[in-house]
Formats: C-alpha cells, structure tokens, sequence
C-alpha cells in the first residue's frame, strides 16, 4: 500500500471512529477492506481507497470505518470482570436503587452482543433479588452490521463454545439447527443502538454501570481522556464503570477514581473515597 494511501486511511479512520492505525497494523486495511471492494465490485483496496478519495460517498466511508473497527467478542470474556459485577457490584446497586427499584446498565462498543446478553443471563440467574425491579440494557456499538446481529442473538457453535458454560447455553439459549439462538424472554432485555464514543452520551441519561471494555486501548491519550469524561457525565453519582485489562483512568481524568482491591473498576472519586473507608 502507498504510504500516502494509509496515511489518508489513518486519518480518516481516526476522525470517523477515534481509532490509530499505526503503520505495523498497515495488513489489517488489506484484510478488512478487501471484502467491502468486492462487495462494491472494485478490484483491489488501492481502488477503493481512491474511489473514496474522489467521490468522498460518506456511505462508503461508513461502511469502511465499521469494517475496521468491528473488533471479535465472545461470551463472558474475561470472565473476572463478570465475577466482579456479581459479587461486587450487584450487591451494591441493589442496596442503593433499593427505593427505586430500577438499575440501568450501558455496554458501550458491544460488538455482537455476547457482552450485554452475558450481563443478561446473570441478572436471570439473581431473579429472586430483583422481584419488581426495571432493569435496562443498552448494548451501543458504531457498527450498524454487528448490532443486527447482536439483536438477532442467533451464535454459531463455535461462538457458544467461547466462554460459555454448557449449563448457561442449556438454560438460555434455544438450539435452530446448527446454531443456537438467545431465548426472546432474554433478548427483550436488552436493546441496542449505533453510537460512537466519538459523540455525544447524553441521550442515554444516567448509568447505573457502564461497561466500556478493550476499546479504549484503540485511541490515542486525547480521545481517551476525552471519552472517559463523557463516560463519566452519564455515570450516576454511585455507579461503577468497568474497562478492560490494559485500560485505566489514571493519569488521564480526574473524573474517576480506580476501586481499591478491583482491577478495571472504577467510580466517581466521592464514590471511591467513600468505598475506601468503608473498606
């Protein structure tokens, strides 16, 4: 690929999506792309970077953006930060929306759902405790392809096999030939929608907890700091917001404040302080 070719690719991928391509990812534009070429009969990405280049189509250039930044999901991934939801975060949300009896819950850049519908299936599992409760999950994610699959709930078996214990796949899940599909009493707990973390939260209103995992580790320092400050306006005053592994607020917002003892949990620092002094 002309350098000239990925830098004009580079830029516009990061002021569409806040994604940096460095030049050592320069493969995932031929892998990635190559389809949407041949899906718009265009010979070759070279091509296709040069048709965008002379007719700026916005449509092709979302098509283009979401092909690159449709990231692989699976099942309870990671499974540490699930753990931590249920023992740590549930219990504390259920104490203090007790009056109200409504928990609110955002997956941002939910891909194909498996995220939200894992949060889903062990909110089920605590029925009992959340008799009469409203609960909410918004699955977002800038890819309008992944999120008509995420609302289909329809995984292969691979995809199933993924982190998924055979107990949970019996329990919520129909078998439809050789796929298996979530149960509709369980897909109608979740809702999605295209957003980008480039824009603005405010139409979602105030989260319970957020999740915003291993996407964050795709921006550069501005655009992180940036969507951590949003994140932050939309999370309520006693929530908890979750990143991934290799993701952090420190050194990035004042807005948040790490949960001392849990990795990758996060909290407004009122909130945090309050927590380590009752710890």
């Amino acid at each position: 690929m002309k350098p000239d070719d990925f830098q004009f690719m580079s830029t516009m991928l990061k002021q569409k999506s806040g994604l940096v391509l460095n030049e050592d990812k320069a493969y995932l534009l031929e892998s990635r792309l190559m389809p949407v070429a041949r899906a718009h009969n265009i010979k070759g990405v070279e091509e296709l970077i040069a048709e965008i280049r002379k007719t700026n189509n916005e449509a092709l250039i979302v098509e283009v953006t979401e092909a690159m930044t449709t990231n692989e999901s699976f099942f309870f991934r990671d499974i540490k930060p699930f753990d931590m939801f249920k023992d740590h975060v549930l219990p504390h949300v259920l104490e203090k929306c007790a009056a109200k009896k409504s928990l609110r819950i955002w997956c941002a850049a939910a891909s194909n759902g498996q995220e939200p519908y894992s949060l889903a299936m062990i909110l089920k599992e605590e029925a009992a405790k959340l008799a009469g409760w409203k609960i909410e999950i918004i699955g977002t994610d800038i890819s309008r392809q992944v999120l008509k699959k995420a609302e289909q709930g329809l995984y292969s078996q691979f995809e199933v096999q993924r982190g998924l214990p055979i107990q949970r796949l019996v329990k919520h899940f129909d078998q439809v030939g050789d796929s298996w599909r979530i149960k509709p009493q369980l897909r109608q707990k979740v809702r999605f929608e295209q957003a980008n973390l480039l824009d603005d939260f405010a139409r979602f209103g105030k989260m319970d907890v957020i999740f915003c995992r291993n996407v964050l580790i795709y921006f550069d320092i501005q655009t992180k700091a940036k969507v951590l400050d949003r994140l932050a306006a939309q999370l309520a005053d006693d929530g908890f917001l979750l990143l991934g592994a290799a993701e952090t607020v420190v050194g990035l917002t004042d807005s948040l404040r790490p949960i001392s003892g849990h990795r990758g949990l996060y909290a407004k620092p009122a909130m945090a302080a309050k927590l380590a002094s009752a710890a």
